[in-house]
């Protein structure tokens, strides 16, 4: 059956995306307690190494607009691609922490350089109607990655924890040629050279850029040390794999983020969202040695973290719809800043204070953040696509 071009492009975005943003972004945090037994690492520098990931994430997300604006938008997927594949071999091979640095880095970027480029090429090449289903599609391709880094986790306790990565670096150059295949060669839009500073849109972004910080710190800091902490409890040896799997299973609620929005408003689906996560880290942090705590924190986060990247989209595009892509991008470099600085100060803080303790402090503030969003809510905003008045 022939796919249509909605289709076409949802399919190899879903591939590239899962990979850059369900694989290679997050399996540091997976690989963490072997990487620290089989490196020797402290954890201030596992801390560090974990923010810089994030820092190639930021560097990815600045570089791929002035990369598109040149050579059209599908220049940056390839480039994400290229980054995972290198990354990952890096990673699965580095014998000394300056390696190891070096691949997570690299395999960190490629979600900076594939996402909003994604956006771009579907508002071009893909028919109106077919629009909201090939971004829906490219979306949960997230928890389709996690639910494949689930199932390669495995790896680690059959054999090492570098087969997961490379394992990663195989399916990034499958979801690249996959890429190159499916998705048309776009030309730059006229006047792409032209952009905006992303501080001009703060002003009107002062409830998302919020928003963003809060929701990516409670994240990384999630998927940074959650693996540590199963690792530490007295579970089986395959609940690590499961955990990760149950995240990608339960995010793909995040589909239906749009019908939440209509009835409720943004601001108090971001603010469900924070809460979901900041109740996920609570349970990790409390009760990380019962299997059953374990696995419903796994399906909160996983419903809280998918819906909450869908609702800053959304979010952005209802308060500044003829910037719609600049107020995104904006707000996602705030939460790549948070995403970047959380690791490194929990790292430098968890020899004194104790893993636990600290997960539960974020989720406190997750939580806390969360009842602000929607103590404060404004009355509900047309959603993307409703009739405005």
């Amino acid at each position: 059956m022939k796919l249509s071009a909605g289709g076409r492009i949802g399919l190899a975005g879903a591939a590239v995306v899962g990979v850059a943003f369900g694989m290679a972004r997050y399996a540091y945090g997976l690989t963490l307690p072997n990487i620290r037994e089989d490196l020797g690492l402290s954890e201030l520098v596992l801390g560090i190494i974990a923010s810089a990931t994030f820092a190639g994430y930021l560097a990815g997300l600045l570089l791929a607009g002035p990369l598109a604006a040149r050579h059209g938008s599908r220049a940056p997927t390839t480039v994400g691609g290229v980054s995972g594949v290198l990354g990952a071999a890096i990673v699965a091979s580095a014998q000394s922490p300056g390696l190891l640095a070096a691949g997570v880095i690299l395999a960190g970027s490629a979600g900076g350089w594939v996402w909003a480029p994604y956006s771009d090429i579907v508002t071009r090449a893909v028919p109106l109607g077919q629009q909201p289903r090939a971004l829906a599609i490219i979306t949960t391709g997230t928890s389709g990655g996690l639910v494949l880094l689930g199932g390669l986790s495995v790896l680690a306790v059959l054999g090492s924890w570098r087969l997961i990565w490379v394992g990663i670096a195989l399916a990034a150059v499958a979801a690249a040629l996959v890429n190159l295949r499916l998705v048309p060669r776009t030309r730059p839009a006229p006047g792409a050279n032209h952009r905006h500073g992303a501080s001009s849109l703060l002003g009107a972004l002062r409830g998302p850029a919020a928003y963003s910080v809060a929701y990516f710190a409670a994240v990384v800091i999630y998927f940074t040390y959650a693996a540590d902490v199963l690792d530490g409890g007295d579970l089986p040896a395959g609940a690590v794999p499961a955990f990760y799997a149950g995240i990608g299973f339960c995010g793909v609620v995040g589909v239906a983020t749009g019908t939440f929005v209509r009835r409720m408003g943004s601001s108090r689906v971001a603010g469900l969202c924070l809460g979901a996560v900041g109740v996920a880290l609570a349970m990790l942090g409390l009760a990380s040695d019962s299997l059953t705590a374990v696995a419903v924190s796994a399906c909160i986060f996983g419903a809280g973290y998918m819906a909450g990247s869908a609702v800053l989209a959304i979010w952005t595009a209802e308060l500044v719809p003829e910037r719609a892509g600049e107020a995104f991008t904006a707000c996602l470099i705030v939460g790549a800043l948070s995403s970047v600085a959380a690791p490194a100060v929990a790292g430098a803080m968890i020899p004194g204070f104790g893993l636990g303790p600290l997960l539960v402090v974020v989720a406190l503030a997750s939580l806390l953040g969360g009842i602000t969003l929607m103590l404060r809510a404004s009355p509900r905003r047309a959603a993307v696509g409703e009739p405005r008045a």
